[in-house]
C-alpha cells in the first residue's frame, strides 16, 4: 500500500505539472516541441513545493528559475535583478545612489578599486586605488557576476557593507563601510595651457549629455583651441547619453549601429558639420561599452587620435526589461558596430598611439602624450596664421 501511495502521489504531481504546462501552451501558443521541457519544469516545481524538507513559495522558486536561465547564457553582462537590485540600478543611471564612493575595474575574474571619490565613505574607511576586493559581505567575488558585485556594494543609505581587501604587501583585512548618498557628477573639465581643453567622463548616466554640453560650451567660451577627452576607467552606461556626447564631437555621419540577432538594425548619426580640431581621446583596459562607442566613432572618422592602451572589449548592448513585480532583466540584446563596421566585442579598440602607464610613473604619462600631440597639431595652424 505504501508503494501504491507513493506511486499515486508522484503520478498526481506529474499529472498536475502536465496540466499546468498544457494550459500554458494553449494560452501562449508555445511550439509543441517545448511541451516536454515545460512539463519537466512544472513537474520539478510541483515536486519541490510539496516534498522539499522546508516550506518554499512560488516566488522563491520562480525567481531562482529566472536567475538560473539567465546564468545559463554564460553572458557576464546579462543578469536577473530582484526588486532591490532593480531599484538600485535605476537609481544609478539617474545619477545618485546609496554606495561607498569608489570606481571599480573588472579584469580576469578580479575586482580592483580604480579610484576613490574624495570625502566619500570609501575614503573615510581607508580604501585606496589598486586595492583588490576579495569578497562582499562574505561572498567571494569569484561567485558573483560583475553587475552583482556592484549591486551588492550599493544599498540603502546608513546600512553597512563589509569588503575583504587585498593590498600589496599587507595582510588581507575586512573593511566595514557605512553607505551614504553618492552624487555622481559624471563630467568635469578644465582649460589647460596653450588653450587645450580637457574633459573627463567617468561614466555615462542619463545626465551626462547635458553635463558634457555645459563643460564643453564653457571651455569654448574660454577660448579652447583643441580638446582631450578622457574615458579611462569609464565602464560605460547609458548609450543614448553617449550618442548625445558623440553628436557634439563626431563629424556628420554614422556614430554607431546596433544590430540585433534577427538583423534588426538601429543607427545613430551625427549632423555636426565641423567638430573641434585637433582632438584626442584617452582609453585604457577599463574603458568599456559606451566609452568604446565614443572612442570607436572618433577613431573611424579620424576626428581624434586615440591614445593609451587597448580598451576592454565590451561590444554588446543590454536592455533593462521590467518584469511584473518591480524586478527586471538586464539582458544582452544586440551588438554594436563602429562607423567602419567593426565589432569590438571581446577584442577592444587598439589605440593609434600606445602609451602604457608604469606603476612608478610620477606624472600622467598618457595625458602628457596627448598634450604633446595636440600641441604639435596646433602649431602649424598658428604659424600659418602668423605668416
Amino acid at each position: 500500500m505504501k508503494k501504491s501511495f507513493i506511486f499515486g502521489f508522484l503520478a498526481g504531481i506529474l499529472i498536475s505539472g502536465l496540466s499546468i504546462a498544457l494550459c500554458t501552451v494553449l494560452l501562449l501558443g508555445i511550439n509543441a516541441d517545448k511541451v516536454g521541457n515545460l512539463t519537466r519544469f512544472f513537474g520539478a516545481m510541483q515536486f519541490i513545493e510539496s516534498k522539499y524538507v522546508d516550506e518554499v513559495g512560488d516566488e522563491q522558486l520562480i525567481d531562482g528559475a529566472i536567475s538560473g536561465m539567465v546564468k545559463s547564457l554564460g553572458d557576464p553582462h546579462s543578469i536577473y535583478l530582484d526588486e532591490k537590485l532593480y531599484r538600485q540600478l535605476k537609481e544609478h543611471t539617474e545619477g545618485s545612489f546609496g554606495g561607498i564612493g569608489v570606481y571599480m575595474g573588472f579584469k580576469e575574474g578580479g575586482v580592483q578599486v580604480v579610484a576613490v571619490m574624495p570625502e566619500s565613505p570609501g575614503e573615510r574607511a581607508g580604501l585606496q586605488a589598486n586595492d583588490a576586493i576579495i569578497s562582499v559581505d562574505g561572498t567571494a567575488i569569484t561567485e558573483l557576476q560583475p553587475e552583482e558585485v556592484v549591486m551588492r556594494i550599493r544599498g540603502e543609505v546608513g546600512t553597512e557593507v563589509e569588503l575583504m581587501i587585498h593590498r600589496e604587501g599587507e595582510v588581507d583585512r575586512p573593511y566595514r563601510i557605512t553607505r551614504d548618498t553618492i552624487q555622481v557628477k559624471t563630467v568635469d573639465g578644465k582649460l589647460m595651457e596653450d588653450g587645450i581643453g580637457y574633459i573627463r567622463i567617468v561614466s555615462f548616466s542619463e545626465k551626462s549629455g547635458e553635463e558634457f554640453r555645459k563643460v564643453y560650451d564653457d571651455l569654448l567660451a574660454q577660448g579652447m583651441k583643441g580638446l582631450i577627452i578622457d574615458v579611462r576607467e569609464n565602464p560605460g552606461g547609458v548609450i543614448t547619453s553617449c550618442v548625445d556626447i558623440a553628436r557634439m564631437v563626431v563629424p556628420k555621419g554614422r556614430i554607431v549601429s546596433v544590430i540585433e540577432r534577427d538583423g534588426t538594425e538601429e543607427n545613430y548619426d551625427s549632423e555636426l558639420e565641423q567638430p573641434i580640431e585637433p582632438m584626442a581621446i584617452l582609453i585604457d583596459g577599463n574603458s568599456a561599452s559606451a566609452s568604446e562607442i565614443l572612442a570607436g566613432a572618433l577613431q573611424d572618422t579620424k576626428a581624434a587620435v586615440v591614445i593609451g592602451t587597448k580598451s576592454y572589449g565590451k561590444g554588446s548592448v543590454q536592455m533593462l526589461i521590467p518584469m511584473f513585480r518591480e524586478d527586471g532583466l538586464k539582458l544582452t540584446i544586440a551588438k554594436y558596430y563602429t562607423p567602419n563596421g567593426r565589432s569590438i566585442d571581446g577584442i577592444g579598440i587598439e589605440p593609434d598611439i600606445a602609451v602604457e602607464f608604469p606603476a612608478d610613473a610620477e606624472s600622467d604619462v598618457q595625458l602628457d602624450r596627448a598634450l604633446e600631440v595636440i600641441r604639435q597639431r596646433l602649431q602649424p595652424a598658428e604659424e600659418a596664421i602668423g605668416a
